[in-house]
């Protein structure tokens, strides 16, 4: 999909905290070990996603085999929780849901470990290969029929993980380019400076982009159980199916919004969003505006994580952030040049 020779850098797409099977204090090793009626005899650490902690795939002394993912709420409480929240919605995944099937989950307090099926599969090919990304784009639609109407009350779930723009402005001290921790890192996060940069493009739209922002709780409704977060590193691939994990941050909306995501962080393979938005059978004959308000909101959240992660913060997951940010906001970018809307006439 992108010429080797002219691909473009990609970020690390595994956390820089992940620790080793064997850093887990052994009564915690022991009780997965129950949980699962048979001795850890051997544990191989897994790459792909952000979560702080291990990500494993286990071996048995019966035979059986396993994968698991655990984090000390001492250490790293966000992702604990995000691995409670993971286990009550993972419980609650229909059988037809292309997912690892939660075996059982362990919660002393302090120890949070989800134990799943094993998947024999591997993670896609970076940058994407074609015929992988098209098996990919063809289950979302599959995706999106076992998961309508949600299965899952929505009360039970977090926000979804959208929106910042606001708050980069007011971080930023109005929106004036230069501001420290707010639109005035955009230049470095995005793609560089100058003056027609991410920075100084935003500092000239961040009305626009908080209108867009605004429009959201109106435009991205709807009754579909939607991943959150269906990035490559989220995707196991077998010679028969496409496998989803790591569902912390599901949330119900419209059908169309994993699409965009996962088409949105293809253009840093190289790959042109906008044809594909024209022709999937979920994007396709949507009007601009609600994929231009996702665009928005998706671009928002992480370029504001990325601008206000700190100096503590995992800088690979900074990078993939900023990257996936930069991303939507580009593609957002273009589809405002080429799709201007009645209501706000927008240049780039």
């Amino acid at each position: 999909m992108t010429n080797p020779q002219t691909r473009p850098d990609l970020p690390h797409a595994t956390g820089g905290r992940r620790i080793r099977w064997d850093e887990v204090p052994g009564e915690v090793r022991s009780a997965i070990g129950r949980l699962l009626g048979s001795e850890v005899v051997g544990a191989v650490s897994q790459p792909g996603g952000f979560s702080e902690g291990v990500a494993a795939r286990l071996r048995l002394a019966d035979g059986g085999r396993a994968f698991v993912k655990a984090a000390s709420s001492l250490v790293a409480p966000g992702v604990a929780g995000f691995h409670r929240r993971e286990i009550e919605i993972s419980a609650r995944l229909p059988s037809g849901v292309p997912a690892p099937r939660l075996l059982d989950a362990y919660d002393d307090g302090v120890w949070v470990a989800l134990v799943f099926e094993e998947i024999d599969g591997a993670l896609p090919a970076q940058p994407w290969r074609r015929d992988e990304f098209d098996r990919v784009l063809a289950a979302t639609v599959d995706l999106a029929r076992v998961l309508t109407p949600s299965p899952i009350d929505a009360t039970k779930l977090g926000p979804p993980r959208l929106g910042g723009w606001h708050a980069l402005a007011g971080e930023d001290g109005g929106g004036k380019p230069g501001g420290e921790g707010g639109i005035g890192e955009l230049g470095a996060l995005a793609g560089g400076g100058g003056a027609d940069g991410p920075a100084q493009w935003v500092a000239g739209h961040l009305d626009e982009l908080i209108m867009l922002e605004r429009e959201a709780a109106a435009t991205l409704t709807g009754e579909t159980l939607l991943h959150g977060d269906l990035y490559p590193f989220n995707l196991m691939l077998t010679p028969e199916r496409v496998f989803v994990v790591d569902w912390p941050h599901a949330w119900v909306g419209p059908a169309y919004c994993d699409v965009l995501t996962l088409l949105s962080s293809a253009s840093l393979s190289g790959l042109d969003p906008q044809p594909y938005v024209k022709e999937h059978p979920l994007t396709r004959g949507l009007d601009p505006e609600p994929i231009n308000v996702f665009l928005a909101m998706h671009a928002g959240f992480l370029l504001r994580l990325a601008a206000t992660a700190g100096t503590a913060a995992d800088r690979h997951l900074v990078d993939m952030a900023a990257a996936l940010g930069g991303a939507s906001l580009r593609w957002l970018r273009q589809r405002l040049r080429a799709i201007p809307t009645s209501s706000r006439q927008m240049s780039g």
